[in-house]
Parts: C-alpha cells; sequence; structure tokens
C-alpha cells in the first residue's frame, strides 16, 4: 500500500560549485528527515564561443539526483514565487545563491529560510568573507547558519563551527571546505529548526564586521606593502581575481599573475624592491624588509609555471619590479 512521504520539504537555492557540495551533503545525509523538492538557481548563461547554455553547478548537481530546477531572473518574480507558494515548502535553504529574496518570498517556508554562510557572524557579514578573513590574516574562521531576514546577514543564529586557518590555505579550497562544514552543521541542526518552539540567537550587531565585494583593481601587488600582506592577499584572490604584477624583463614589460607565494626572512640583505633568484622561488623584497618568495607565477597568456621553470624560460635576463 502506498504510504505518503512525511518527510519535511526542503528547497535549496545556490548557484556556484560550493553551493553544489553543500546540496550533495544535504541530498546525501539529511533524506532520513526532509526531502530535496525544488533546486533554485541563476539562469544558464551562454558560451561566448560555442553559444551554448552553460548550466551552474548547483542546476547540475540537482539534475543529477533527478530534483526540479527554477531559474529565475529575480527571486521577485511573480510565477516563481506563486510555482514556490504552491509546494509548501517547510524549509528554504540559500548557499551562495546570489539573488535578494524579498518579504513575500521569506514568508513562504513554515520554518523559514536558512542561509550557509563562511563566516564567524557578526564578523564578515557581506559579498567576500572568506578572502577578506584570509587578506586579514586571521588563524580562524568558521561557518555559521542563520535565518535569512531583509537585513544581510543579521539575522538570528541557528549554529556556528570554528574553522582554524593555516599560512597556505587559498580562498577556493576554504569555501569548499567551510560549505561542506555548513551543510554537515544543517543536517545535524534541522531537528531542532523543525520544532514548532525553536528560538534562534540574536546576533551581537555591535560586533558587527563587513567584507565588501572584491574590485578588480585590487588585484595589483604593491610591493610599498609588508610581505605578509601581499602573501595573504594572494591566497585571499586565488581563484577570482588573482594577483598580478608587472615584470620588467631586460626592460620590457611581462605582466605575470601569482599564483603561489611564501614569506621568508631577508638572508640576503636585499633592501626593498630588489629581485633575487633563488633555485626554486623568485624573492622579492617587500616594504617591511621581508621576502615574498614567489613559488608559481603564470605570465599572461601562459599556463602556471613553478618558479624554477619561469627562470629557465628567462634565461638569466634582468628582472625588476616595473
Amino acid at each position: 500500500m502506498y504510504q505518503k512521504d512525511k518527510r519535511k520539504k526542503i528547497v535549496f537555492l545556490g548557484t556556484p560549485l560550493v553551493a553544489a557540495v553543500a546540496l550533495d551533503a544535504l541530498i546525501r545525509k539529511a533524506a532520513h528527515v526532509a526531502k530535496v523538492v525544488l533546486v533554485v538557481t541563476q539562469p544558464p548563461s551562454r558560451s561566448s564561443r560555442s553559444h551554448e547554455e552553460i548550466r551552474t553547478p548547483v542546476h547540475l548537481k540537482a539534475l543529477e539526483n533527478g530534483i526540479p530546477v527554477l531559474t529565475p531572473q529575480t527571486a521577485k518574480d511573480v510565477q516563481f514565487l506563486s510555482d514556490l507558494a504552491a509546494l509548501e515548502p517547510d524549509l528554504c535553504v540559500t548557499a551562495a545563491y546570489g539573488n535578494y529574496l524579498p518579504t513575500n518570498f521569506l514568508n513562504i517556508p513554515k520554518h523559514g529560510t536558512v542561509n550557509i554562510h563562511p563566516s564567524l557572524l557578526p564578523l564578515y557579514r557581506g559579498a567576500a568573507p572568506v578572502q577578506r578573513s584570509i587578506e586579514n590574516g586571521d588563524k580562524v574562521t568558521g561557518v555559521t547558519l542563520l535565518y535569512t531576514e531583509k537585513a544581510m546577514d543579521a539575522g538570528p543564529i541557528v549554529a556556528s563551527e570554528n574553522f582554524v586557518i593555516d599560512d597556505k590555505i587559498k580562498a577556493p579550497e576554504l569555501l569548499n571546505i567551510l560549505f561542506s562544514m555548513g551543510a554537515e552543521l544543517l543536517v545535524k541542526n534541522l531537528k531542532f529548526i523543525f520544532q514548532e518552539n525553536y528560538s534562534p540567537v540574536e546576533q551581537k550587531h555591535e560586533n558587527a564586521t563587513h567584507a565588501k565585494k572584491i574590485a578588480v583593481e585590487e588585484s595589483i601587488l604593491d610591493f610599498n606593502l609588508p610581505a605578509r600582506m601581499l602573501h595573504n592577499k594572494v591566497r585571499a584572490f586565488a581563484g577570482w581575481p588573482g594577483t598580478k604584477m608587472t615584470f620588467g624583463c631586460n626592460s620590457a614589460p611581462m605582466e605575470c599573475k601569482i599564483i603561489t607565494t611564501e614569506v621568508a626572512n631577508n638572508e640576503h640583505n636585499l633592501k626593498p624592491f630588489d629581485v633575487f633568484l633563488n633555485k626554486e622561488s623568485i624573492d622579492i623584497c617587500c616594504g617591511d624588509g621581508n621576502i615574498l618568495q614567489i613559488k608559481e607565477i603564470q605570465p599572461v597568456g601562459k599556463k602556471v609555471l613553478s618558479a624554477k621553470d619561469f627562470q629557465n624560460g628567462i634565461k638569466n635576463k634582468l628582472l625588476k619590479i616595473y
């Protein structure tokens, strides 16, 4: 005899690969209490070469699991809101969705909308929490589950979990880790979220900080700054927009993307802006007298090279900061 599915109905909203990681964890690990009945993501883009539709990673993950997908241009779309309301979802979950959610959206799910946010709120509210945390040299970050309200990232907190940042981790890797942690945290807390009398914890709004959106203009490395600040920026901006600089290679300009760096002591008594070619690195003396060691580099239009291979390619030409 057919039995009605009594699991709670979840609608998942997300777009990039990190959100697809969270969706996958939710599908696999929350199936005993909840079912993802709909996925909402950004509309497909168009390939500049073939003009074919390119679906978001979340869209592809949903199709892989047989979950219906909606791709409204905006969450204010009347037909979209009507379709969502008809589903009568128990909960909406957002992870890097990228669209503003209006009040008439937030009023639809019975148990509200919970967001996976990759910082320890109220710190780093805004568009680039992971990047700004790494850029600022934080030693600890984390992930927070919070209810979505009209004010950005200001809703009450369901749960949070810390993560220790080492000196090598880059933003794309940290984003994956934090969204995976967030999905796990969500699964653990669903039983509380679905309680009728559940009371989340209000944020300490006076401690809030803002993680502003990254501008392409920030990607240029300024060697007047301390080596540690530049190393943190390289890690923070990895993926997009990256960090770049221009060498004078026998006086001819050569623009390069800086991929991997380390910080070292000034063992060769270099002066600020001096360039020293080590066997496994390109060493640049920064404004504080310490050394930024470039381990991997990518000349414009070419592949990523180790410092050793890059040096072999320029064949002892004189390098200066342009």
